[in-house]
């Protein structure tokens, strides 16, 4: 493999595109749109659901199946409640963190176009200090600008419309990107450039290969349990993002050691297949590849979980990419790991064989 392939000009103008676009939870088809354009070179078919689901073919009409899969939608608000004097209440669209909403700025997303607004908060000469209150769902309130509930709705606003943040994408020093919804755009990324490296590098597969990118996972696995079903892979290569845990205030106790520019985190999990697992780990070793491991208990909480547990049990396995400060809009992660995870991925596929049932009892 061309290591000089790997994240290339074209590569990172994708990427750049891809993140900047908002894309959030039962909203993702324009983000999906760019994904399909930039892989259609690299595949033979694209599937398509009612739900938004995009997956990328290679051999549509090999019977033996291999996904690899990443999600598409990011967490997001809604608008929930508009008061007399124009302020907004918001509940979740998936796991949006109250702690860092104030002071943001918002796009509030209406038929008519993007609505501006703030998250506004209370001056710090104005709190009470001996008690102060923290941020939190039932406090923090968008500010559009507006005086009256009639004035927000002139400008399209209304009960449901979502919200997302306008931070875009750039490169800190050198070498970490940052941007909201690394989680998990980057996975949607990084099987897009496995596609385009088999491609490049004339490789034949024994199977067809599905590649994936899922909705709605921020709210429980939803895009990836209705495309199990339509799929019926056999294996099933699911990457998103993991903890990194060495910055303050995280447990390594309970939540495991895993760091940026380390390499690839393989988990050990119930969902995971570990014949599969030990085929990945072995390709990571054989190919120099660095690799950190992580235990989960009783799920994944990724779209592993849902692959595993489909159509009488899928062998699943999990290769998360290591980020910082996660559903914040500074997710932060490393070119190498991001590299690494692609690398990984791609040699993996070369040693599954057509029929392969990773099976316990051989």
């Amino acid at each position: 493999m061309d290591e000089d392939s790997l994240l290339n000009k074209s590569s990172l103008n994708f990427l750049e595109s891809y993140l900047n676009n908002a894309a959030p939870t039962g909203y993702e088809w324009e983000g999906q749109k760019l994904w399909m354009n930039y892989l259609k070179p690299y595949v033979d078919d694209f599937i398509t659901d009612t739900y938004g689901t995009a997956v990328g073919v290679i051999n549509p009409d090999a019977p033996f199946k291999v996904v690899i899969e990443g999600h598409a939608d990011e967490i997001s608000w809604y608008v929930n409640y508009i008061t007399e004097d124009g302020l907004i209440h918001v509940i979740r669209n998936g796991g949006s963190d109250h702690m860092i909403a104030a002071s943001k700025r918002v796009n509030i997303h209406t038929k008519e176009g993007i609505v501006q607004g703030v998250f506004g908060w209370p001056a710090i000469h104005t709190r009470d200090k001996s008690n102060e209150e923290h941020p939190k769902l039932e406090n923090i309130t968008i500010d559009v600008g507006c005086t009256t509930k009639e004035e927000v709705e002139k400008l399209g606003v209304h009960v449901g419309c979502v919200i997302t943040y306008p931070d875009e994408f750039f490169i800190l020093n050198e070498n970490k990107f940052v941007c909201r919804a690394l989680d998990n755009r980057m996975g949607g990324f990084m099987i897009a450039e496995v596609a385009r490296l088999l491609k490049e590098n004339k490789i034949e597969l024994p199977f067809g290969l599905y590649i994936t990118n899922s909705v709605q996972e921020e709210i429980g696995l939803r895009g990836a349990e209705m495309i199990t079903q339509r799929i019926k892979p056999n294996v099933a290569i699911v990457t998103d993002v993991t903890h990194d845990t060495t910055t303050p205030m995280i447990d390594k106790k309970k939540e495991g050691e895993t760091k940026i520019g380390d390499g690839p985190v393989i988990s050990y999990a119930p969902a995971v297949q570990n014949k599969l697992r030990e085929m990945i780990i072995d390709t990571a070793t054989e190919k120099k590849i660095p690799f950190q491991r992580a235990a989960v208990s009783r799920a994944t909480g990724t779209d592993t979980d849902a692959f595993a547990y489909s159509n009488g049990g899928v062998a699943s396995a999990l290769i998360s990419l290591p980020l910082r400060y996660m559903h914040t809009t500074v997710e932060m992660v490393h070119r190498d790991d991001v590299e690494n995870v692609i690398k990984l991925i791609y040699e993996s596929l070369l040693k599954i064989k057509d029929g392969e049932t990773f099976s316990y009892f051989d």
